[in-house]
Order: C-alpha cells, then structure tokens, then sequence
C-alpha cells in the first residue's frame, strides 16, 4: 500500500520524461494514486510522454491563460475522476527577453508574460481546481530559491518570488477548506525548461560544489519525491511551506 493509495491526482506541466512533473506523476502512480495530466502547445508530444508512465493516463489541454480552459478544467477532469486530492503546479514560462542578463531592459509585456504563466497561474489552477477539492487537498508547486538575485534568471526570479508570495496567500485562503498549499525548491536540473535559461550552465558547477549532500543535475526523482510527500497525508499541517529538495546548497554561504 502506497502512501498515495487511493489519491487522485492532476499534475501540470509535464512537458518531457525528464521533467519533475513527469517523474511526480510516476512515482504518484507507484504509490497507488490515479494521475490525470494537462499539456499545452504539442498535446500530442504529452500524450506520448504519457504512455511511459507505469499507467497511461488522460491528458486534456490547459493554457494557464486561457480563461476557457480554466473555467471548463474541472467539468473535463471530472469525466475521468470523480474528484480530487492534489494538484501539482509544474508550469513556469518567461520569454528569452526576461532572462539571460537583459533585466534593466526587459518590457513590460515580456514581464507581464512571466508573472502571468509562472506566478498568477498557481493561483488560478487552485481555483479551476476548487470544486474538485470538496474533501479538501493538497496543491503542490514547483519553486526556485527566489532569495537571492541569481545569474541570468532574471525576471523569472522574479516570478518565483511572487509565485512563493503567492503560495502564502492561498494557504491563508484555502486552509479553512482544508487544503493545504506548499512548494517545493528543487536545484538546478537539466530539463527541457532549463536548456531555455540563457546561461543556465552557470549553475551547474556551483551548485555541485554549494550542496554538502551533492547534488545531479540530470536525476529530478528527489524533488519529485518531495512533491509526492507534500501530496501524502503525511504533512496533515504543513502550509505556505516552502520545501527545500536541493541538495542543501539554499542553506550554505557562497
């Protein structure tokens, strides 16, 4: 019997097999939940990521801003699930305009674009989510340390501190409904989403020599364990919590 046995769970932002969502909706479904994923853009490449998980599950399409699509999120998951107990937040977006060193030049709608997909969109799958949520829940998001300015990220650092900020706020607003709300920090990984941060290698290194546990920029399965913990019954009061799966270099001096 798996820690997750019985649980039904929606994780976003499974792009590749090597993304930290990808590896949350396997080891969710080792652990006896029933997945139900979203994708945007190449719904078809999703659907193929899907069948090598150990189970294949739906996919239905979800643009974080797509009114549309949140507003009808929860009719269309119910056509696979008669309700919810988790929600994994795995979508980040920032164009290459936000990153890489260009932060006093960045426009506004190139910000706009950041904020909107990396960080309101937490707020707004919670509450696509909501009415699926009636025995209360867990909403887990996928967060990089935002407290400290980093090399190239910018913008998107930005973004994660909002999304952090964010994830406080509706701890506050949905805890009394019985949902808890936590993020999880991982380290730098080499994934799909990575290879777009102009830059990206200056982490790698630093972080290897930061972490006194180490840390491997190709295996996501500890942060994904991570998630799958926060999604248990194990935390029963741990909210607006921000977890640390990174090796422990967040709490190491540079």
């Amino acid at each position: 019997m798996g820690i997750l046995d019985g649980k039904r769970i929606l994780v976003t932002g499974v792009l590749t097999d090597s993304s930290i969502a990808f590896h949350v909706a396997r080891i969710a479904q080792q652990e006896g939940a029933t997945v139900v994923l979203t994708g945007f853009g190449r719904l078809s490449l999703v659907e193929r990521i899907a069948k090598r998980l150990p189970s294949t599950p739906p996919v239905l399409e979800l643009d974080v801003t797509n009114t549309g699509h949140l507003t009808s999120l929860a009719e269309r998951v119910s056509g696979h699930v008669d309700g919810l107990d988790g929600v994994v937040h795995g979508v980040a977006f920032a164009p290459q305009a936000a990153m890489g060193g260009n932060f006093l030049h960045t426009e506004w709608a190139d910000v706009a674009t950041a904020v909107q997909v990396s960080t309101y969109s937490l707020k707004a799958l919670a509450v696509a989510a909501l009415p699926l949520l009636a025995r209360g829940g867990s909403i887990v998001g996928l967060d990089f340390d935002a407290s400290v300015a980093w090399p190239a990220y910018d913008w998107m650092g930005v973004a994660k501190a909002g999304l952090e900020s964010c994830a406080r706020y509706l701890a506050r607003d949905l805890g009394p409904k019985g949902i808890r709300v936590n993020l999880v920090a991982a380290g730098p990984l080499r994934t799909m989403a990575a290879k777009s941060i102009p830059g990206f290698g200056d982490f790698e290194e630093m972080w290897t020599n930061r972490a006194p546990l180490g840390w491997d920029i190709t295996n996501p399965e500890p942060a994904a364990r991570a998630c799958v913990a926060l999604l248990s019954d194990w935390f029963p009061a741990t909210t607006g919590e921000i977890l640390h799966s990174d090796g422990g270099a967040h709490a190491i001096g540079g």
